[in-house]
């Protein structure tokens, strides 16, 4: 069904592959005109950006603005996964996961943020983990950053409510991503893909589609009395 918002525009990080793409497509097909920021753009509409350096994200935007107009949209999908012994993590390993998953959300926001104010509406959605919930061995900076994003969620949702904006955010399971797949590779998953398989309920990984179909519904005109909100999409893995 296409949006009854068709017509503005939306940004989304981490755009080029996996989980990103998938929303991207997703929120095309629903009308909207979409651009992707990424480390490695793909498509007429990819713009490079690292979500950590702030100045490039503001050109990336000044470009997007130009091409589309005004972003009213923002979908924060840009992440970075790491596997370490805490007891072995350097300080700036810790940085790099947190700049990337936690500050690269910060700067995005911050960024869009005066265009959904001038249009009294806006829609953000952050792309956080279920590890969040349940925590993950190995991963002590990549959980504490998406935790975080969990956090941030719910403090701009009351910040920004009164202005027509909503903010909300997807936890996913056991998708079915790039990230994932070099994770199993390594042996860093805690048993194969099938043995997770069989831990989940619904008895499937999950795919980039069915995080992109929520992030439809979060930035609809439907969703606008939904805020603050984390929809784990994860098989009911994490309730």
């Amino acid at each position: 069904m296409i949006a009854k918002t068709a017509g503005r525009t939306a940004v989304v990080t981490g755009g080029a592959s996996g989980i990103g793409r998938a929303i991207a497509e997703r929120l095309s097909a629903d009308g909207h005109r979409v651009a992707t920021l990424d480390l490695h753009p793909s498509g007429e509409s990819g713009y490079k950006a690292d979500v950590t350096d702030r100045a490039q994200i503001d050109e990336a935007l000044a470009g997007i603005r130009r091409e589309f107009g005004p972003v009213t949209i923002l979908v924060n999908a840009a992440g970075r996964d790491g596997f370490k012994r805490f007891a072995k993590l350097s300080f700036e390993e810790w940085e790099q996961i947190v700049d990337v998953n936690l500050h690269g959300t910060f700067h995005c926001i911050q960024a869009v943020l005066p265009d959904m104010l001038e249009a009294g509406w806006g829609r953000i959605v952050n792309i956080s983990s279920s590890s969040t919930h349940s925590g993950q061995p190995f991963m002590a900076h990549y959980v504490a950053a998406k935790s975080a994003v969990n956090g941030l969620t719910k403090a701009l949702a009351l910040e920004f409510g009164p202005k027509g904006i909503t903010v909300n955010a997807i936890p996913p399971g056991f998708v079915d991503t790039p990230m994932l797949r070099g994770a199993a590779e390594r042996g860093l998953l805690g048993g194969t893909v099938e043995d997770h398989i069989g831990r989940t309920p619904v008895r499937r990984v999950g795919l980039p589609e069915d995080i992109a179909a929520a992030a439809s519904f979060f930035a609809s005109e439907e969703a606008g009395y939904i805020t603050g909100q984390i929809l784990g999409v994860n098989g009911g893995r994490n309730t």
